[in-house]
């Protein structure tokens, strides 16, 4: 491919913007390092099984972008815009997506240990058999999300639910509350009431009480 390539690997289209596309060729045919394009616009682009570890997506757009396996070991992705972006079965371990929006993304298969999402839009994902373990999920709207058979193991997870929110088969423990919508009113359910929440909705989540 005459964009270059990186261990054997080069991506399946490059983003659609100039100069997000030369920056991403200019990283394809150096030596080592991380990817860096913080603030472009990465749309259009098949990434899928690139290994981009402490790279830096920082306000990056990769609304749509497929990163189908990529490898985001300890990026910078902050700020950034997953919107509709497919990243199944992506490594994304100890990712800073703080600020990000991941609405309608689809992370099945996603393993998200020890991630950050602080203040994170993920309303409509898809996160079927995704890992969370030791992940900080703190202000997170995951109403309309799909969690069926997501992995959670103490994760700290104050997050927005409500009657759409798909929990089948999930299993592990967080830490709540979890601040519930149904329809115009709001409440939050910690310990044994959010556990039997979600234990209605086909999911066995313990809720581990706070010390």
């Amino acid at each position: 491919m005459s964009s270059g390539t990186r261990k054997g690997w080069a991506p399946g289209q490059l983003p659609d913007d100039p100069e997000a596309a030369l920056r991403l060729r200019e990283w394809l045919q150096g030596e080592e390092g991380g990817l860096d394009v913080v603030g472009l616009d990465l749309s259009g682009a098949d990434l899928s099984q690139g290994v981009f570890s402490e790279s830096w997506f920082t306000d990056s757009k990769l609304v749509n972008v497929k990163l189908i396996g990529a490898d985001l070991y300890r990026s910078d992705a902050q700020g950034a815009d997953f919107t509709g972006a497919d990243l199944t079965r992506s490594s994304l371990v100890r990712v800073n997506f703080d600020d990000a929006v991941l609405r309608g993304a689809t992370l099945d298969g996603a393993d998200l240990v020890k991630a950050s999402l602080c203040d994170v839009d993920a309303s409509r994902a898809s996160c079927r058999g995704t890992q969370f373990m030791g992940a900080s999920l703190l202000d997170v709207d995951l109403r309309d999300a799909d969690l069926t058979d997501a992995v959670l193991r103490e994760n700290s997870f104050k997050v927005a639910m409500n009657h759409a929110t798909i929990l089948q088969g999930a299993s592990g423990s967080i830490f709540g509350p979890v601040e519930i919508f149904e329809q115009d009113s709001a409440r939050t359910l910690g310990g044994a009431a959010l556990e039997d929440w979600i234990r209605e909705k086909g999911g066995n989540i313990h809720v581990i009480s706070g010390t």
